[in-house]
Protein backbone atom coordinates (compact mmCIF):
# COMPACT_ATOMS: atom_id res chain seq x y z
CA UNK A 1 0.00 0.00 0.00
CA UNK A 2 1.19 3.67 -0.88
CA UNK A 3 0.87 6.11 1.71
CA UNK A 4 0.75 9.90 0.40
CA UNK A 5 -0.24 13.35 1.47
CA UNK A 6 -1.74 16.00 -1.29
CA UNK A 7 -1.11 19.11 0.29
CA UNK A 8 -2.48 22.51 -1.10
CA UNK A 9 -0.14 25.66 -1.12
CA UNK A 10 -0.73 28.85 1.40
CA UNK A 11 -1.93 31.61 0.44
CA UNK A 12 -1.15 34.08 -1.98
CA UNK A 13 -2.47 37.28 -2.59
CA UNK A 14 -4.48 36.50 -5.26
CA UNK A 15 -6.28 33.75 -3.20
CA UNK A 16 -6.82 36.18 -1.09
CA UNK A 17 -8.49 38.97 -3.85
CA UNK A 18 -10.30 35.18 -4.93
CA UNK A 19 -8.62 35.65 -8.17
CA UNK A 20 -8.14 33.09 -10.59
CA UNK A 21 -4.69 32.19 -9.97
CA UNK A 22 -3.17 29.67 -12.66
CA UNK A 23 -0.27 28.44 -14.67
CA UNK A 24 0.46 31.99 -16.23
CA UNK A 25 0.58 33.54 -12.85
CA UNK A 26 3.45 32.77 -10.64
CA UNK A 27 3.21 34.89 -7.55
CA UNK A 28 4.63 33.91 -3.84
CA UNK A 29 3.17 33.40 -0.76
CA UNK A 30 1.55 36.56 0.64
CA UNK A 31 4.44 36.82 4.14
CA UNK A 32 1.70 35.98 6.89
CA UNK A 33 0.87 32.49 4.70
CA UNK A 34 4.53 31.65 6.08
CA UNK A 35 4.07 31.98 9.44
CA UNK A 36 0.57 30.22 8.99
CA UNK A 37 2.87 27.19 7.21
CA UNK A 38 5.36 27.23 9.45
CA UNK A 39 2.95 26.60 12.46
CA UNK A 40 1.84 23.26 10.67
CA UNK A 41 2.79 19.95 11.87
CA UNK A 42 2.91 17.36 9.12
CA UNK A 43 4.49 13.99 9.40
CA UNK A 44 7.68 13.07 8.70
CA UNK A 45 7.81 11.93 4.68
CA UNK A 46 10.70 10.42 2.46
CA UNK A 47 9.84 12.24 -0.71
CA UNK A 48 8.56 15.85 -1.85
CA UNK A 49 7.16 16.33 -5.26
CA UNK A 50 5.67 19.89 -6.16
CA UNK A 51 4.30 22.04 -8.92
CA UNK A 52 7.00 24.33 -10.53
CA UNK A 53 4.73 27.23 -9.65
CA UNK A 54 6.85 28.92 -6.51
CA UNK A 55 3.81 28.89 -4.11
CA UNK A 56 4.37 25.52 -4.17
CA UNK A 57 7.93 25.47 -4.24
CA UNK A 58 7.74 27.90 -1.45
CA UNK A 59 5.00 26.30 0.54
CA UNK A 60 6.89 22.29 0.55
CA UNK A 61 10.04 24.52 1.63
CA UNK A 62 8.52 25.44 4.80
CA UNK A 63 6.77 22.63 5.66
CA UNK A 64 9.80 20.08 4.81
CA UNK A 65 12.83 22.03 5.37
CA UNK A 66 15.69 20.38 4.26
CA UNK A 67 14.00 17.53 1.97
CA UNK A 68 15.28 17.07 -1.85
CA UNK A 69 12.47 18.79 -3.40
CA UNK A 70 11.39 16.70 -6.71
CA UNK A 71 9.91 19.22 -9.24
CA UNK A 72 7.23 17.68 -11.58
CA UNK A 73 5.94 20.70 -14.84
CA UNK A 74 2.84 18.64 -15.08
CA UNK A 75 1.65 19.20 -11.51
CA UNK A 76 1.36 22.52 -12.13
CA UNK A 77 -2.12 24.82 -12.06
CA UNK A 78 -4.88 24.80 -14.83
CA UNK A 79 -4.30 27.29 -17.30
CA UNK A 80 -7.17 29.48 -16.83
CA UNK A 81 -6.72 31.21 -20.44
CA UNK A 82 -8.76 34.94 -20.30
CA UNK A 83 -10.23 34.60 -16.52
CA UNK A 84 -6.42 34.59 -15.32
CA UNK A 85 -5.70 36.75 -12.20
CA UNK A 86 -9.20 38.02 -12.04
CA UNK A 87 -12.05 37.33 -9.69
CA UNK A 88 -15.65 37.20 -10.44
CA UNK A 89 -16.69 40.30 -9.71
CA UNK A 90 -14.07 41.69 -12.07
CA UNK A 91 -15.14 38.97 -14.71
CA UNK A 92 -19.14 39.91 -13.97
CA UNK A 93 -20.24 41.01 -17.50
CA UNK A 94 -17.96 38.99 -19.95
CA UNK A 95 -20.20 36.81 -22.01
CA UNK A 96 -17.14 33.93 -22.12
CA UNK A 97 -17.48 33.90 -18.48
CA UNK A 98 -21.39 33.37 -18.17
CA UNK A 99 -21.25 31.13 -20.89
CA UNK A 100 -18.35 29.44 -18.72
CA UNK A 101 -20.95 29.79 -15.12
CA UNK A 102 -23.71 27.86 -16.97
CA UNK A 103 -21.91 25.28 -18.03
CA UNK A 104 -20.95 24.60 -14.77
CA UNK A 105 -16.84 24.85 -15.71
CA UNK A 106 -17.36 21.93 -18.35
CA UNK A 107 -16.46 24.43 -21.03
CA UNK A 108 -12.41 24.85 -21.75
CA UNK A 109 -11.46 28.23 -20.23
CA UNK A 110 -10.98 30.45 -23.38
CA UNK A 111 -8.03 30.88 -24.76
CA UNK A 112 -6.53 28.38 -21.90
CA UNK A 113 -7.27 24.61 -20.84
CA UNK A 114 -10.37 22.60 -20.51
CA UNK A 115 -10.90 21.05 -17.45
CA UNK A 116 -10.94 17.72 -19.31
CA UNK A 117 -7.40 18.40 -20.57
CA UNK A 118 -6.41 19.39 -16.89
CA UNK A 119 -7.48 16.70 -15.31
CA UNK A 120 -5.87 14.35 -17.92
CA UNK A 121 -2.84 15.65 -17.60
CA UNK A 122 -3.11 15.81 -13.63
CA UNK A 123 -4.39 12.21 -13.74
CA UNK A 124 -1.37 10.85 -15.80
CA UNK A 125 1.32 12.19 -13.93
CA UNK A 126 -0.01 10.81 -10.52
CA UNK A 127 -0.19 7.57 -12.35
CA UNK A 128 3.14 7.83 -13.75
CA UNK A 129 4.32 8.59 -10.05
CA UNK A 130 2.20 5.69 -8.43
CA UNK A 131 4.11 3.34 -11.05
CA UNK A 132 7.34 4.83 -9.81
CA UNK A 133 6.81 4.82 -6.53
CA UNK A 134 5.73 1.29 -6.72
CA UNK A 135 8.60 -0.14 -8.59
CA UNK A 136 11.31 2.00 -6.17
CA UNK A 137 10.22 0.52 -2.83
CA UNK A 138 7.69 3.42 -1.67
CA UNK A 139 5.32 0.69 -0.02
CA UNK A 140 7.05 1.64 3.04
CA UNK A 141 7.72 5.66 3.08
CA UNK A 142 5.42 8.65 2.73
CA UNK A 143 5.29 11.06 -0.11
CA UNK A 144 4.08 14.45 -0.26
CA UNK A 145 2.66 16.35 -3.05
CA UNK A 146 2.49 19.93 -2.86
CA UNK A 147 0.35 20.66 -5.94
CA UNK A 148 -2.88 23.09 -6.45
CA UNK A 149 -6.21 22.87 -5.67
CA UNK A 150 -7.54 21.84 -8.83
CA UNK A 151 -4.94 19.57 -9.15
CA UNK A 152 -6.08 17.81 -5.95
CA UNK A 153 -9.44 17.81 -6.88
CA UNK A 154 -8.91 16.17 -10.97
CA UNK A 155 -6.82 13.54 -8.87
CA UNK A 156 -8.91 12.63 -6.00
CA UNK A 157 -11.89 12.48 -8.56
CA UNK A 158 -9.89 9.66 -10.25
CA UNK A 159 -9.03 7.70 -7.47
CA UNK A 160 -10.25 8.55 -4.67
CA UNK A 161 -12.74 6.18 -2.73
CA UNK A 162 -15.30 6.24 -2.06
CA UNK A 163 -15.99 7.68 -5.74
CA UNK A 164 -17.31 11.62 -5.64
CA UNK A 165 -17.11 14.74 -7.48
CA UNK A 166 -14.64 16.95 -8.43
CA UNK A 167 -15.75 19.72 -6.52
CA UNK A 168 -16.25 17.72 -3.01
CA UNK A 169 -12.28 17.68 -3.12
CA UNK A 170 -11.97 21.36 -2.35
CA UNK A 171 -8.74 22.18 0.28
CA UNK A 172 -7.75 25.12 1.81
CA UNK A 173 -4.54 26.67 1.53
CA UNK A 174 -2.11 24.75 3.35
CA UNK A 175 -4.68 21.90 3.26
CA UNK A 176 -4.66 18.81 2.11
CA UNK A 177 -5.50 14.90 2.04
CA UNK A 178 -3.83 11.48 3.23
CA UNK A 179 -4.71 8.60 0.73
CA UNK A 180 -3.54 5.11 1.02
CA UNK A 181 -3.78 2.98 -1.50
CA UNK A 182 -2.39 1.49 -5.04
CA UNK A 183 -3.65 0.73 -8.54
CA UNK A 184 -5.61 3.55 -8.59
CA UNK A 185 -8.02 2.99 -5.79
CA UNK A 186 -6.83 5.07 -2.64
CA UNK A 187 -8.78 5.33 0.44
CA UNK A 188 -8.60 8.97 1.54
CA UNK A 189 -9.07 11.59 4.55
CA UNK A 190 -8.91 15.63 4.81
CA UNK A 191 -6.04 16.67 7.29
CA UNK A 192 -5.36 20.01 8.16
CA UNK A 193 -2.74 19.55 10.74
CA UNK A 194 -1.74 22.19 13.44
CA UNK A 195 0.58 22.32 16.55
Amino acid sequence: MLKLILIRHGETQGNKLKRYIGKRTDEPLCPEAGNMLAQLAYPEVQAVYASPMIRCTQTAGILFPGKKLNIIDELAECDFGEFENKNYQELAGNANYQKWIDSNGMLPFPGGESREAFQARSVKIFEDLEQFWKSNGYQKQIAALVVHGGTIMSILEKVGIPNRSYYDFQAGNGEGYRLEGENGSYRYEKIHYTQ
